[in-house]
Formats: structure tokens, sequence, C-alpha cells
């Protein structure tokens, strides 16, 4: 352990300290180069309770609240006003459509010029505004983005996570979306144990015989996120680790990223470094996007095995 070691430093463990690791590095940190997209959690409430959800979404966490129509505004008007040059409006969850302002939300983005990518199971709450979609699609044509979680080719890993049931309408959403012309993109995950590979040759034969124009080759079209697991053992990122692993900064999604969040209770909502760290109050960065705009440490197993180890973006520019 080196010289330099502050005090009680060592003593703290790992992903503790915000400057420095637990042997004494200085930590790694990441400023915002620029907000390309800004993230709008619209509630954890969801349709499914997932296995392994990152946000431990379900039909009954509601850590995170609906939120408002007019609280989004507030954050498209500040990025207007500050001249940000944020291109894309991502919108998450929970699922998003069951959000009962989420339509509005979504219109109101489009209607400013804002490109939109809206994560979805694809399933009911989905379903339920499919008029309204197409009229959204009709008006504003491939700036309105969807992203449906699949999280494998085959119903058995699939509903090994999502549970029963939930293959069979998640590619009859994605079937209708894709037969409207709005060209969905897919998020799988990486956590069976094949390699990219035989993953994207698995979702190009389910593609092919879904009738799909997906491109399982495409890493945008077809998105594969590494694992998260808070209890992962993993080492912390230095300041020296970037030049080590021939990575920048600027590979990572908080240099170019925030997420609104609204907390059950809160009477308005903050901003936080980024999707995967929406409870962690070390990760809060203000209420407005001015004040969310000073460096990120990675100081938490995310930013590690996620985003510098996993190479992990959720990627809405």
């Amino acid at each position: 352990m080196p010289d330099s070691v502050p005090a009680g430093v060592a003593d703290r463990g790992k992903f503790q300290d915000p400057d420095f690791t637990a042997d004494g590095s200085r930590r790694a940190t990441v400023a915002l180069r620029r907000l390309e997209t800004l993230w709008i959690n619209t509630g954890t409430l969801c349709n499914l309770a997932c296995r392994n959800c990152y946000i431990e979404s379900s039909p009954r966490n509601d850590r995170l609240a609906y939120i408002r129509a007019g609280e989004v505004a507030a954050y498209l008007d500040e990025i207007a006003q500050t001249g940000a040059g944020t291109r894309v409006i991502g919108f998450t969850g929970g699922e998003p459509f069951m959000n009962p302002a989420f339509m509005a939300m979504l219109a109101d983005t489009l209607g400013r010029g804002f490109e939109t990518l809206t994560l979805t199971n694809a399933m009911r709450p989905m379903m339920k505004h499919r008029e309204a979609l197409l009229a959204l699609r009709a008006r504003h044509g491939r700036r309105l983005r969807v992203r449906v979680s699949l999280d494998h080719y085959t119903k058995a890993l699939h509903e090994t996570e999502r549970g029963e049931r939930s293959w069979a309408p998640a590619l009859a959403g994605l079937s209708w979306l894709d037969e409207n012309g709005f060209a969905p993109e897919i998020a799988g995950r990486t956590c069976w144990g094949e390699d990219e590979v035989d993953a994207r040759a698995g979702y190009a034969r389910l593609f092919g015989t879904l009738g799909l124009t997906c491109n399982a080759d495409d890493p945008v079209a077809l998105t594969l996120f590494p694992e998260m697991d808070e209890g992962a053992i993993v080492p912390e990122i230095s300041t020296s680790c970037w030049a080590a692993l021939g990575k920048s900064p600027a590979d990572i999604m908080c240099s170019s990223s925030r997420m609104v969040v609204k907390r059950r209770g809160a009477a308005k909502p903050v901003v936080v470094a980024c999707t995967l760290l929406p409870y962690d109050p070390r990760f809060e960065l203000g209420g407005t996007l001015s004040e969310a705009a000073g460096p990120v440490p990675l100081n938490h197993v995310h930013c590690a095995r996620f985003c510098v180890l996993g190479g992990g973006a959720c990627g809405g520019a």
C-alpha cells in the first residue's frame, strides 16, 4: 500500500472515500463534457417484477414517484435557456407508459425538436397508447425512438428474468412497433454465459423468425448490457487506470448524461449522476442541470463493473 494513503482511508474499505480508493490512490472522476442526453425517470412502478432489476421496479415500488409533465418541461426550458446543446431526452422507469402524464411529456419533448428514446417492455401499458404513438410517429418520424427490453432471444431465459407469460406480449408489442415503422431497438443482457457473437447470432435468428428489420450486428439496434451486482468484487478505478485500460473519462456515460428523478414524498425532482444510481445520495447532484454539471467521482461498484470495465452505457446519444 502506498505511503501516501490519507488518514482513515485504508480502514474504510472500497468505494467509500470520494477522493481516494482504499489503497490511497487518487480516485478517477468524470467531468461532464456536454449534456448530450438527459434521462427522465418517469417513476419506478412497473407492470413486471423482474428478478434482477437494477432499479427494483415492480407493481408496488414507488420509491421514485411519477414525475409530472410540468416538471419535465422545466428541465427542457433550462436546456433552452442555458444552450446546453442536449440532443436526446431519454425516458426510463419503471415502465414509462404507466405514468399517466407520459404521453403529454413525450409529445412536448418531441414538439420542442428533441430526439426521444423510451425504454419499455412493450407490453400492455404501451399498447394502450397505440393510436397516440402512431400520431406522434407520423408527426415526428425517427426522432421518436423506442427501445424494447428483451433479455434473451429464447422464451425460457427471458421469462427466467421477467416472469411467466412475459414473452408473448413483449414479442407482440415489438412486432407492432416494427410493422408500424418505429424501427424499434432492443436491449438484451449478457448474464447467460455466452459470448457476444453467439448472442447476436441468436437474436438474429429470432428477428428473422419474426420478420423484424432490426440488425442484430448493430450495437445501437441491439444493445447487450453487462450485468450489475452491487455485491460483486471488482477493483476500484484510480486515475492511473485510464492509461492502463486504454480508456478515457470521455468514454463513460456520466461525461455526457444525467438523470432526473422524483423521490416519493419530495416536493421537487432532483438530478442524479446517471441511470444506474437513482437511490444513492452520494450521486445526487442538485435540483437543476446547472447544479449537476460538476465532475462525478467513480465511487460505486457499478461505476467500475458496468461502465469502465464492462463498457456499458445506456446510450441515448
